[in-house]
């Protein structure tokens, strides 16, 4: 199967997969010489991904994840009538995990610029009108994760900036709708304090990956081969393997150039 990004948040997504479906074969594309999409316009990021997925599909795969939020609200719709394979994308899976989590029907989502420039949280939970959503955007997340600092001061003086519209919201439930973002689970739980759940949209997708293959009968049967990763990037090679050790917390195969 594959698995499309802008960059490095992807491999979160990726990560939770291959633990999810550890028998599975997992390739990687990323738009890294142009990612992150977070800060370009909606049109831009549908130019970008599509052109990206015409050279996925070229590799016979079997189902496709979208797993980066901005990409997924840009052109989701598009990706599913023009291509064959079944698509998973990173909202809907922690929107409906984040409609049963929520107690006082007060949530909010993390996200990018892009992504809530789109409304597509807002637009997920059209069904729940009971539930009031406050979406804030933290676009400077992605800069920290990317270097490596998911725990200093300044971090910390960011999230708590950040953060604070939804504390002040009395949320008690927190999407972190982008997937830079569970690098930064802890500094995040701390900032927001015990009483605030966390939903990541990775471990949702996962699952909901393994479920979408599970009903369209097309797992991998023989489960004893082992499974073979492919990392693709637009951008360095170098940098890709460099940074997204970080992500898969072990010494990633060979990137090869897309």
């Amino acid at each position: 199967m594959a698995v499309l990004d802008s960059g490095f948040g992807g491999l979160t997504v990726a990560r939770a997969i291959m633990e999810e479906l550890p028998w599975e074969s997992v390739l990687y594309f990323a738009d890294s010489a142009r990612g992150p999409y977070g800060s370009k316009s909606i049109e831009t990021v549908r130019a970008y991904a599509l052109e990206c997925l015409d050279k996925v599909v070229t590799h016979e795969v079997k189902a496709i994840v979208i797993a980066c939020n901005t990409a997924s609200a840009a052109m989701l719709r598009d990706a599913r009538e023009r291509y064959d394979a079944p698509i998973i994308e990173v909202i809907s899976p922690a929107v409906r995990q984040a409609a049963v989590a929520t107690r006082n029907r007060r949530l909010g989502v993390i996200c990018t610029e892009a992504t809530k420039r789109s409304q597509a949280y807002e637009d997920a939970f059209a069904a729940a009108p009971d539930i009031d959503v406050l979406v804030e955007a933290c676009p400077r997340f992605v800069e920290f994760v990317e270097r490596g600092d998911v725990e200093s001061s300044e971090l910390r003086d960011v999230a708590r900036t950040y953060l604070q519209p939804l504390k002040e919201a009395s949320i008690d439930t927190l999407i972190l709708g982008c997937t830079h973002y569970p690098l930064l689970s802890a500094v995040i739980a701390d900032v927001m304090g015990p009483g605030v759940t966390l939903i990541s949209s990775a471990a949702e997708t996962a699952r909901e990956t393994a479920l979408c293959l599970q009903q369209l009968g097309i797992e991998r049967q023989n489960r004893q081969v082992p499974s073979r990763h492919t990392f693709l990037t637009t951008g360095s090679r170098r940098r890709f393997q460099r940074i997204g050790q970080r992500f898969l917390e072990a010494k990633m195969l060979q990137v090869h150039s897309a």
